[in-house]
């Protein structure tokens, strides 16, 4: 793991309580296979700004690097924290990075992972790509309101967002 996931996976653990983690599991209607740490998200979005201050030098590649490190744990808390980055650092994401979105998507597994990924990184994402990555990102939001469910509902986020 590295040091910056380390961080941020130790001080989401401390920062956890087993009575919220139920609670969390309970009213997300989320799958056994999804974990909770119990973290709050002010706790998340904290954590992952003082990660960002302990790691200015941060490249796109280390950027995405590390949101799939986070993310491939299926605790929420990580996964929430993998989308604050995402948010967070979203200067630095390009068209290519839809492919890493699509898989965060399909293995999110809740409706409270979907949304954000969709309206906080994806529909920024896709506003300010110049043609014709842009044309492509479209045709790639048509292929997924036919996939799997989150996808279809990622989709569906991101043009009513794109709409209003």
């Amino acid at each position: 793991m590295t040091d910056a996931a380390e961080f941020i996976d130790a001080t989401l653990q401390r920062e956890g309580d087993w009575y919220r983690a139920e609670d969390d599991r309970e009213r997300l209607g989320a799958p056994e296979a999804l974990r909770f740490y119990g973290a709050s998200v002010g706790a998340v979005r904290g954590t992952v700004r003082d990660a960002l201050r302990r790691h200015r030098e941060l490249t796109h590649d280390d950027v995405t690097a590390l949101a799939s490190e986070l993310w491939s744990v299926p605790v929420f808390e990580r996964r929430l924290a993998a989308i604050v980055l995402l948010q967070t650092k979203l200067e630095l994401l390009i068209g290519t990075d839809l492919t890493r979105i699509e898989g965060f998507i399909r293995s999110a597994q809740v409706e409270q992972l979907v949304a954000p990924l969709a309206t906080d990184v994806l529909g920024p994402l896709l506003e300010r790509l110049p043609e014709p990555s842009r044309s492509r990102a479209d045709l790639t939001l048509d292929r997924w309101a036919r996939d799997d469910r989150w996808l279809a509902r990622a989709a569906a986020l991101v043009r009513s967002t794109r709409a209003s």
